[in-house]
Formats: C-alpha cells, structure tokens, sequence
C-alpha cells in the first residue's frame, strides 16, 4: 500500500495512536470522539454529545453504541445529580486517554490531568563533554534477562543419516518459515519430524506438493504450536501407498509346454500351474458335464433310422 501524506500547519487535531488503532472503538466512537477534542472550550461545553454525535450524522443505535464503548474503555465519564427544581442534571467528560472514575473526578474538580507532572526541581546541570570512553573500552552490558542459547548439537547429531528423503523433508519443514511465520520451526524439531515427513516422499509426493500440503488452509485464528501443527498434518493426511504390481526390474516367467489335450502347445504361467487358461477352461466344463447321474444315451445312427422305416 503507498501513503502519500503532509503535515497540516493549521485547523488540524492531534490524534493518539492509542485511539486511532484502538481495536475496540468502532468508527464512530473514534469520529465523535476527535471531533470533539477540536473544538474550543466554548463550542465543546455549549451542546451536549449526543448534539455534538447528530452533526456528525451519528444518532440512534449507532451514537447509543459508540457512546457505550467510550464509557467502558475510560473515554467518557458521566455524572448526573438533581437540580435545586427537582430537574435532573448530566454532566460529562471526553477524554482523548483512558481515565479512571478517581481521575476523572480529579479532572472534574479542576486538578491536573495524570499526564502533567510538577517541573524537576533544581536548575539545569552541565553536561560533561569528552568524557565518552571508546567503544572497544566500553563495559560489558549486562541483560537482565539474556537470550537463550541452544545447547550444542551431539556428535554427528547434525548430519543426515545418509537418506536422502530424509535430507529432504528436512530442508522443506525448515522452509515452512518462509510460506508463513507461524510454522517457525528450530533445526531439532524439523529433525523430529523428518521421519514423518520424508514417508510422504516416499511415497511419490514431491517436495513442493508436500509444502504445500502443510501451509495451505492454516486456522483463521493463526497455528498455536508450529510443532504440534506440522505432526497432526503428516499423520492425518498422509496420502495412501500406491499399489505395486510387480517389482521394479522383474523379469516375466519363461514360456512352458501345457499338459492339456490337443496339439503340442506353450504358454507363461502366472503361477506354478501346467495348463494353460483355455485347456483349464475346457477341463472346467468337462468335468461339470460328467458330474450327472449316469451316462447320457447316445442318438441312433442313420443306418437304424433307415431300417425301421423300411420295416
């Protein structure tokens, strides 16, 4: 996004950042409540802020809700008391900071804001010139609360194991930082998780199918634990083993001759059997036709036919 922006010389107001990114103030509240620190004493305490929030265009359920929000987040303070006639008065306090209820009635009675501090007393000192010892003189810092250090990696606990599927899916868990921050992973936990990762590419998957398996589709609410993440997505969605149906460099059987009826005939068997798949078939069929009760009777010949009807 670009930003072109100049700082106005007059008719302007000063805004806090505290306000102007407040994830809680709606856009209404933080309008009404810059519009008003704009004005003069006299304008501001001339009209209520429900009067001040209908110039802006802001009425009904919409000033009803930004002014709830400047109240509970300490923007706005209201007191109401009855009146000598019996008419009840509200008074109120717009605050461009956060007030208690104390400092906002100290602010009320006419005391001095928090931000205002009494002057520092006593006057001015002198400041010393060329004291500044060198930069290779200089003390060491001491931190309260130094960075930690990672223990030094055991012998050889740094290297692969020779696989190089596991080199791999180690180098890829360890650019899941570059796809999102979240998935920030230190070099002993992608060395943990390398086993799980490196069966995906064993399993055919490239290494940029299986980044990409891991960093699209994060949680809406941002990944917790990049460890705990990275785990729970290679063993659920671990892709299934691709069947195989014969070795890799496996030879075919040799040809054979097939014991079956008929010419002499070969045939490559699948497994250990001697017949070839037509003679099995036929052989099949045999043997369910001769599975009867008895011999079938056989048709008369042409010579009894002929001679019964010539008797």
């Amino acid at each position: 996004m670009l930003r072109h922006a100049i700082a106005p010389t007059r008719r302007y107001t000063k805004a806090s950042h505290d306000v102007v990114r407040h994830q809680a103030l709606n856009s209404d509240a933080k309008i009404l409540l810059l519009y008003v620190q704009g004005l003069s004493e006299a304008d501001a305490a001339a009209h209520s802020l429900g009067e001040h929030a209908a110039r802006l265009g802001i009425k009904g359920r919409a000033y009803q809700r930004a002014k709830q929000l400047l109240g509970e987040y300490g923007y706005l303070h209201a007191w109401r008391w009855q009146g000598e006639r019996g008419r009840w008065v509200t008074e109120q306090l717009l605050a461009n900071i956060t007030l208690t209820r104390e400092e906002a009635s100290a602010v009320r009675a006419g005391g001095a804001p928090p931000s205002e501090r009494p002057p520092t007393v006593g006057g001015p000192g002198v400041r010393n010139v060329g004291g500044s010892l060198p930069v290779e003189e200089l003390p060491e810092k001491n931190l309260p609360h130094p960075p930690p250090q990672e223990p030094p990696l055991a012998e050889g606990e740094g290297e692969s194991e020779g696989d190089d599927e596991l080199a791999e899916a180690e180098r890829v868990l360890l650019s899941l930082r570059h796809v999102n921050r979240d998935l920030l992973l230190g070099v002993r936990e992608a060395r943990g998780l390398a086993n799980a990762a490196a069966e995906w590419l064993r399993r055919g998957v490239s290494a940029g199918d299986l980044r990409r398996a891991l960093t699209v589709g994060l949680p809406a609410g941002g990944v917790r634990s990049a460890v705990g993440f990275v785990r729970h997505r290679l063993v659920q969605k671990l892709p299934v083993e691709a069947a195989v149906d014969a070795p890799p460099g496996a030879t075919p059987a040799g040809l054979v001759t097939c014991v079956g009826p008929g010419a002499e005939h070969v045939f490559r068997p699948v497994g250990e059997e001697t017949r070839c798949g037509r003679c099995r078939v036929v052989g099949a069929g045999a043997s369910a036709a001769g599975a009867g009760t008895g011999p079938q009777p056989q048709p008369p010949s042409w010579r009894d036919r002929l001679a019964g009807a010539a008797g």
